[in-house]
């Protein structure tokens, strides 16, 4: 019920855009992007509550990444610059349960997980 898309290969500095389509049981008030690098755990990227107005994300991806919603369209991306080879991982589109408003940062607060969708940059 949620879809990733838009991974693939780019060369650091440059840009990709994630998009997470959603259907109406899964494009929840508080949606989050996480990521897994290989022999890593899985780690927040970034989350936005239904407004857009309240928007939290890892120091790692501040002032780089974004992250928006397309609530008509039941969409959530998150524009990805100024990549770095650290950037390289599994990115998982997730939401919270629907009756939760509060943005958290920790994998086992989210319920509805997406299969990831693979970023790898180059140096």
């Amino acid at each position: 019920q949620l879809q990733a898309s838009g991974g693939g290969l780019v060369q650091a500095g440059g840009s990709l855009r994630l998009s997470c389509a959603a259907s109406e049981r899964t494009f929840n008030p508080i949606m989050g992007w996480f990521r897994q690098a290989p022999g890593k755990e899985r780690v927040f990227v970034a989350a936005i509550n239904w407004n857009g107005g309240g928007l939290r994300y890892a120091d790692s991806v501040k002032d780089r990444f974004t992250i928006s919603r397309d609530n008509a369209k039941k969409t959530v991306y998150l524009q990805m610059n100024s990549l770095k080879p650290e950037d390289t991982a599994a990115y998982y589109c997730a939401a919270r349960s629907s009756m939760v408003t509060v943005i958290h940062t920790t994998p086992r607060s989210y319920v509805h997980w997406g299969r990831g969708t693979l970023v790898t940059v180059s140096s």
